[in-house]
C-alpha cells in the first residue's frame, strides 16, 4: 500500500509522470535526422525526459497502447474498487509476462505493495489468486522484485492462506518456492512465517507437484545456518522422513535432512526421532535410486560417528548386511561411505571382543568335567560365540576384497548372495 506519509495526490503524480515517460518513449518517432543511426535507449530516454519536463509532449487516449493499459492499471490498484483492483491484477499480469524490462519498471511504478496487500484474507480467494499470478510474473527472473515483495510482507499474507484449494496452493507454493531462492543472495528470508503453511501443504492432501514445491523451498532455507533453528524440530524432521520414504521425494528430502544433521540442533531432531535409523536404512536397499542412497548413508555416517549409541541401534536393525550389499553394488559415491562405515562397524567389534576373546579365550575338552557340565546353555553360548567369530572374519574378509580390488565384484557378489542377514556378526 502506500505510504501513509505521502498524499494520495502526490503520490499518484509521480506515478503518472512515470507513465507518461512510458508513453511518451514508446511512441516517439524517430527524428529523421537521426534515422540513419538511431540513439541508443538512454539517448532517447534522456530526450523524452527533457520533453516531459518542459511540457512539449502530447496525450494519447488510445486504448490498445499498452502504456495508457498500464496506466490505468496501475491507478486502479491504487484506488479502485476490490474489483477493479482484480481487474487491474490481471492486466499487470499480462503485461508482467512480455519481457524483464517492463517487470522492473512495473515494481519502479509501485505495484508492488497494492499486489501484496491483495493476497491478505479480508480479499476472496479469487482476488488473492489472480494477485499472487501477477506476482509470480513480477518475480520472474529479478531478485529486486521478489526482495521488494518480502519487504511488503508477503510473507505474512501468504502464511494465512491455509485452508484454499488446490489449484492456490499450488500458485502460493509457486510463489513461496519462488521467493527462497533469494537466500541464494544472503537475503534474509524469516522461514519461521512461511513454515505453517508449508507444513500443512506437505501434510495435507496436496498434489505431488505442490509437495515437490514445498520441498525446494525447505531445501533453499535449509542452506542458511540461521534457519536451521526454526527447521530443526520434530514436526518438521517427522515430516522430512516421511517425505524421503516417498521415491519421487526422497532426494530432496533426504537433501534438507543432509543439511541439518551437520549441525548440532539437527542431528539431535534427528537422534531423538523414532523412524532413525530404520527408514535410512531402508533407503539404503533402493537399488534403482543411487542418489537417495548415496544422500542416506550420508546422514548415517554422521549420525554414526562418535556416536556408540547410534552405531549400537544400526547394527542391532541390522545394518551391516545393507552396508554390505551397497559396498558392493552401490554407485561409487555409495560404496564410499558404506565402506568406511563397515569399517567403524569392524573397529568397534575388535574392541568389544578384545584379542583374546571368542573361542579362543577358553579351549575346552568336552570329555573333561567342569563346575559348567550341568548347565545345558553354555554349550550353546559356546558354539554360537564360535560361529559369530568365524563369519566376522569372513565379514573382514569380503570388505578387504571389495575396497582393494574392483575386478573381483562378481565373486564378491555371491558371497553376498550366499550369506543371509542371520549369519552375519550383527
Amino acid at each position: 500500500m502506500v505510504e501513509s506519509s505521502s498524499s494520495p495526490s502526490s503520490t499518484w503524480s509521480q506515478v503518472f509522470m512515470k507513465l507518461k515517460f512510458i508513453s511518451k518513449l514508446r511512441r516517439r518517432p524517430v527524428h529523421k535526422t537521426s534515422a540513419t543511426k538511431p540513439c541508443d535507449k538512454k539517448q532517447a530516454s534522456n530526450l523524452i525526459i527533457d520533453q516531459i519536463e518542459s511540457g512539449n509532449y502530447q496525450e494519447n487516449d488510445d486504448d490498445n497502447d499498452e502504456s495508457v493499459i498500464l496506466q490505468r492499471s496501475v491507478k486502479r490498484l491504487h484506488f479502485g474498487t476490490r474489483e477493479e483492483k482484480a481487474a487491474a491484477a490481471r492486466e499487470i499480469k499480462r503485461l508482467a509476462g512480455d519481457d524483464l524490462g517492463r517487470r522492473k519498471l512495473m515494481a519502479e511504478l509501485g505495484v508492488i505493495p497494492p499486489l501484496v496487500a491483495m493476497v491478505g484474507s479480508e480479499y476472496t480467494t479469487s482476488h488473492r489468486r489472480v494477485a499472487v499470478q501477477a506476482l509470480l510474473e513480477l518475480a520472474n527472473g529479478t531478485c529486486t522484485n521478489k526482495a521488494l515483495m518480502v519487504e511488503a510482507g508477503i510473507l505474512s499474507k501468504l502464511s494465512t492462506n491455509i485452508n484454499v484449494d488446490e489449484p492456490a496452493k499450488h500458485e502460493f507454493a509457486q510463489l513461496i518456492m519462488s521467493l527462497s531462492s533469494l537466500v541464494n543472495a544472503q537475503f534474509p528470508i524469516d522461514s519461521s512465517k512461511i513454515l505453517p503453511l508449508v507444513l500443512h501443504m506437505l501434510e495435507s492432501d496436496s498434489s505431488v507437484n505442490t509437495k515437490m514445491l514445498c520441498m525446494v523451498t525447505l531445501y533453499n532455507l535449509s542452506t542458511v545456518i540461521d534457519n536451521v533453528g526454526s527447521l530443526a524440530k520434530d514436526e518438521v524432521v517427522h515430516t522430512l522422513l516421511k517425505l524421503s520414504s516417498m521415491k519421487e521425494a526422497s532426494e530432496k528430502a533426504l537433501a534438507t535432512l543432509g543439511n541439518l544433521v551437520v549441525t548440532l540442533m539437527g542431528k539431535k531432531a534427528l537422534e531423538s526421532s523414532p523412524m532413525v535409523p530404520e527408514c535410512l536404512m531402508e533407503i539404503l536397499t533402493w537399488d534403482d535410486k543411487s542418489k537417495s542412497q548415496e544422500l542416506s548413508a550420508y546422514i548415517l555416517m554422521i549420525l554414526a560417528h562418535q556416536s556408540s549409541s547410534q552405531r549400537t541401534k544400526m547394527a542391532e536393525g541390522g545394518i551391516v548386511p545393507i552396508l554390505l550389499q551397497v559396498a558392493l553394488l552401490g554407485s561409487p559415491l555409495a560404496q564410499k561411505r558404506a565402506l568406511k562405515l563397515l569399517q567403524w562397524f569392524k573397529d568397534e567389534r575388535q574392541m568389544k571382543m578384545g584379542p583374546h576373546s571368542g573361542p579362543q579365550s577358553r579351549r575346552l575338552s568336552f570329555n573333561s568335567p567342569t563346575k559348567h557340565d550341568h548347565d545345558p546353555n553354555e554349550g550353546k553360548k559356546l558354539m554360537k560365540n564360535m560361529v559369530q567369530q568365524s563369519l566376522y572374519k569372513n565379514m573382514e574378509t569380503i570388505t578387504r576384497r571389495a575396497n582393494g580390488d574392483s575386478a573381483s565384484s562378481s565373486k564378491l557378489k555371491l558371497l553376498v548372495i550366499s550369506a543371509s542377514s542371520k549369519s552375519l556378526p550383527y
